[in-house]
């Protein structure tokens, strides 16, 4: 049994502001509770469709665009239930954190969770326990928060599961990103995507930009894309148009020895934006030393040929830091 309570009843129709309440004892709150905010919105019989948002606390464009959906979202145009979670990380997103200031913790990693541990933990066992075996599909806006900035694409896990691989990249088709991420081997067993894999759950993920603000341009994408991921499951009659020449280009993580590394501390002079297709041998950026002035600039090349998923938004980075992540084209 989860210690956790819910201030909203699943089973109500219409719209619902309320809380998740984890219970935790600090200094800061000795005797209470800390709210997780939760909005539903149900009308008619139909799926139920979980859309998470701030899981990383320093993630805004994920909370931004579910807030106008549940801003502009209508139970009477619903043929089902959405249950949003803007700021599922509730206190790492208070301090703009990726990790909980209340435990360190890191959502993302934290799965499938302690009904007995640490808030992070508690929040975790909570979703794959009881909240995730309720749904017909999640969806889990993620950015580069303060540390990265990413290429807009989707996440759909791949497994052994055929049916629900195939309903997984259904999801990422309908959110109509322009690039497909395709997990599998290297996917972390401890996200919110291998937790809806454990319950055979479809779920998609997204990365929406970073660099620790709001991008317009990339929310509004992420906006149109919960629409129509909502018309794609049936929740929802009408959905935004995909643009012209919108077929994504599909990729994964093949050996993490593609990836652009920091060899030693230094200031990065970055030559590479997230999506920029590269070929082996071109130039990722220059290592310069304002700390070591005598010592000459290093340049870093791409040791692959692929696509650049994403790239620090750090200028001072420390040795083995990721710099450049790579993935390559899968058919």
């Amino acid at each position: 049994m989860s210690r956790l309570r819910l201030t909203v009843d699943l089973q109500r129709e219409g719209r619902q502001s309320g809380d998740l309440l984890v219970p935790w004892s600090d200094n800061r709150n000795p005797l209470g509770r800390y709210p997780v905010p939760v909005i539903t919105l149900a009308g008619a019989p139909g799926p139920v469709v979980l859309i998470l948002g701030a899981v990383h606390g320093d993630e805004f464009e994920g909370p931004s665009a579910i807030m106008r959906l549940a801003r502009d979202l209508k139970p009477e145009e619903l043929c089902g239930r959405v249950i949003m979670m803007p700021c599922t990380n509730s206190g790492a997103f208070s301090a703009s954190s990726r990790c909980s200031p209340l435990d360190g913790g890191n959502l993302n990693r934290a799965f499938p969770g302690d009904p007995d541990g640490t808030p992070t933990a508690m929040i975790a066992d909570w979703l794959q326990s009881w909240m995730i075996p309720q749904c017909n599909a999640v969806i889990d806006l993620h950015s580069g928060g303060k540390a990265s900035v990413f290429v807009p694409c989707s996440l759909p896990q791949a497994g052994t599961d055929a049916a629900l691989d195939g309903a997984n990249l259904a999801l990422a088709t309908a959110i109509g990103l322009p690039v497909i991420w395709q997990l599998g081997a290297q996917n972390d067993d401890r996200s919110v995507n291998a937790a809806c894999a454990r319950a055979g759950v479809p779920c998609v993920a997204a990365e929406l930009g970073g660099g620790g603000g709001v991008d317009p341009g990339i929310t509004d994408m992420a906006e149109a894309g919960l629409r129509r991921v909502l018309h794609h499951l049936g929740v929802l009659a009408d959905a935004p148009r995909l643009p012209r020449n919108a077929n994504a280009a599909r990729v994964a993580i093949i050996d993490p020895a593609d990836h652009v590394m920091a060899p030693a501390r230094g200031l990065f002079d970055r030559r590479c934006r997230a999506g920029d297709r590269v070929v082996q041998g071109d130039l990722a950026g220059w290592l310069h030393f304002p700390e070591e002035l005598d010592r000459a600039a290093m340049p870093l090349h791409f040791p692959q040929t692929g696509l650049v998923l994403a790239h620090t938004a750090r200028g001072l980075i420390d040795r083995a830091e990721m710099l450049a992540l790579v993935a390559r084209d899968v058919r």
